[in-house]
């Protein structure tokens, strides 16, 4: 395929580039040891000899990827699958998500879209801020991914964010490919899920038309991803104490990389992935004459609503409510045990928490928040918000 050269330094690899990569990946002492640790009875031989079988991304995918997302769902969680009536698998879109673990919620996705039909995964949107290594650029580059460049002045982000934006025009029109996306630069760290406008602003530099034209040309899609139980909230909950207490703290590339690693290894309960329609019917119905900063603010809670009302709610999610509330509004949603085991699991999260001048009530909230959050935007988004008091009282809110 002709790839127009400019996106050569944002772009996943193309199959005639992989057989290089490959070897610069299998002589990299750090990766070795990362196949050592999920292969421990295979010699680098073999696995170099599979990898050169794959002569494809997606064939790597498939014979990488999705036997370890597959062991992973058996170990450490109670189930993993998605709702996808909403789309043709056929077509191709934009899965715009809200974002839990960093690697999981594309990594899941890609797997989900093969059990439901599709005959490809998706392109995902990273931010360069998390491929410090050149190893892992060279893997996520393999595994479809192309790179969100940040920290960078203005007009030099204004460039790059026009030319991920033809980038993700020609992913989907160009080369058929799905891409993932989530609504917001970083996760969420209290679960309170909402678009950015900016990410919509960038999404509709590239392509041709108006704004609504150059959108529905992505066949957006809202996607909910709901976890029971997130391995990383404890660490969210750090931060938020962090950037209260310490002027000027800053999370490093160790934090994002321990954040890695604990969201992979950690027990997340049912997983639920939930597609809204494509919303490009519903963009013709907007009034395109309304100023540019409204029109994207209504398509980005448009995008919201869809998100929160296909939220899939556990028990956990209810009794944080309860709890942050100190009520007992919710217990048609939960048992007396399941009160008991969240009680215990947030006791066990907190002592996790190990730094100086520790709060554990603060510490708490910020927990509970989390799992509180899509309970409440996920009642409002389905028209039952006068069942909750207003959380603006209980819970942290992050720059």
């Amino acid at each position: 395929m002709n790839i127009p050269s400019e996106f050569d330094c944002i772009r996943p690899f193309e199959p005639e580039e992989l057989p290089a990569v490959y070897d610069r990946l299998l002589a990299e002492p750090q990766f070795q040891k990362v196949l050592a640790y999920l292969y421990p009875d295979v010699s680098l031989d073999d696995i170099a000899k599979k990898m050169h079988g794959c002569k494809t991304n997606l064939e790597f995918q498939k014979a990488f990827c999705y036997p370890f997302l597959q062991q992973l769902i058996v170990k450490l969680s109670l189930g993993c699958d998605m709702d996808a009536y909403n789309i043709n698998i056929k077509n191709r879109y934009t899965f715009v998500s809200n974002h839990r673990d960093i690697v999981l919620d594309s990594a899941f996705l890609d797997k989900l879209l093969i059990d439901v039909g599709f005959d490809t995964t998706c392109e995902i949107a990273i931010g360069d801020n998390l491929l410090g290594e050149p190893w892992v650029r060279d893997l996520v580059r393999i595994n479809k991914s192309f790179t969100v460049e940040r920290a960078l002045h203005s007009v030099e982000m204004l460039r790059a964010s026009k030319r991920m934006s033809e980038y993700i025009h020609f992913a989907i029109n160009v080369k058929h490919e799905n891409v993932w996306i989530a609504q917001r630069q970083g996760r969420a760290k209290n679960s309170n899920d909402l678009t950015q406008p900016a990410i919509l602003k960038m999404m509709a530099m590239g392509g041709e038309g108006s704004v609504i034209d150059r959108l529905c040309q992505l066949h957006i899609v809202p996607l909910s991803i709901s976890y029971e139980f997130d391995p990383c909230d404890y660490l969210k909950a750090r931060e938020y104490q962090l950037r209260r207490d310490v002027p000027f703290w800053k999370k490093t590339a160790e934090d994002d990389m321990e954040s890695m690693l604990t969201g992979i290894k950690g027990f997340k309960g049912h997983i639920h992935y939930e597609c809204a329609p494509c919303i490009d019917d519903w963009l013709q119905t907007v009034d395109q004459e309304q100023p540019k900063n409204k029109l994207f603010d209504t398509i980005a809670a448009h995008i919201d609503t869809e998100i929160h009302r296909n939220y899939r709610l556990y028990p956990c999610n209810y009794i944080a409510l309860d709890m942050l509330q100190d009520t007992r509004m919710y217990t048609e949603h939960y048992t007396e045990n399941d009160h008991k085991q969240f009680e215990e699991y947030m006791m066990g999260q907190l002592a996790k928490i190990d730094i100086e001048n520790k709060d554990d009530r603060y510490l708490r909230v910020c927990l509970l928040s989390q799992y509180a959050y899509p309970a409440k935007n996920y009642m409002a988004a389905r028209g039952e918000g006068g069942r909750f008091k207003s959380l603006l009282n209980y819970l942290p809110f992050m720059k």
